[in-house]
């Protein structure tokens, strides 16, 4: 997790206004504060993690990502972060436009359902797999929508959505993502963080 936050810290502007979507316990908040000039807030469904977070100095308000986020005037933050929760939402899509609607950029990470360890221990154990960024057995999993890199950039190209930087992970080594390299990177990355508008 601390190199995901790293490159997200990294795609933010100093002294930008940053809406953490999804914030669980602040763990984010708490470093994008530390680490940046920036004026950070959250939205959290659970009231545990909500409690959390300000026992932490952070704000955050605690409310229901796929229902509420049309309170949010349009471009009131330069960015909107959504970490590995995407594929969390009844309706990814919608939370996506809300997000793009809401803030000046967007910062979406994902867990990438591609990446061969996955592919690998479904093929040989034939159980869903778990792994660092997916810990979750299939009967706890909050996972409802799960993708790939590959399937979020060609959403992303239907949608008409500017990619403007896509960066993988793959124990603690980052490397960008183009459509040249797509289908390596969407193997070998564990992870997928998309900066887009």
């Amino acid at each position: 997790m601390k190199r995901e936050f790293e490159i997200i810290a990294s795609l933010l502007s100093d002294h930008s206004r940053v809406l953490d979507v999804g914030c669980g316990d602040g763990t984010l908040m708490k470093f994008l504060s530390k680490e940046k000039n920036i004026d950070v807030r959250g939205l959290e469904l659970e009231e545990k993690n909500v409690e959390a977070c300000i026992s932490k100095g952070l704000s955050v308000i605690e409310g229901d990502a796929e229902t509420e986020l049309d309170q949010f005037p349009d471009k009131s933050f330069d960015y909107v972060i959504l970490s590995q929760t995407l594929q969390a939402f009844y309706n990814p899509v919608t939370v996506l436009e809300q997000l793009l609607r809401i803030g000046k950029a967007s910062i979406v990470s994902i867990p990438n359902f591609g990446y061969w360890k996955v592919r690998t221990s479904l093929l040989f154990n034939g159980r869903m797999p778990v792994t660092n960024s997916l810990p979750y057995k299939w009967f706890n999993t909050p996972n409802l929508h799960m993708c790939t890199i590959k399937d979020f950039y060609e959403l992303c190209n239907k949608k008409n959505i500017d990619m403007k930087k896509i960066i993988g992970i793959n124990n603690n080594r980052t490397s960008s993502i183009d459509n040249n390299n797509i289908r390596f990177k969407n193997i070998f990355s564990e992870v997928g963080i998309f900066l887009i508008s």
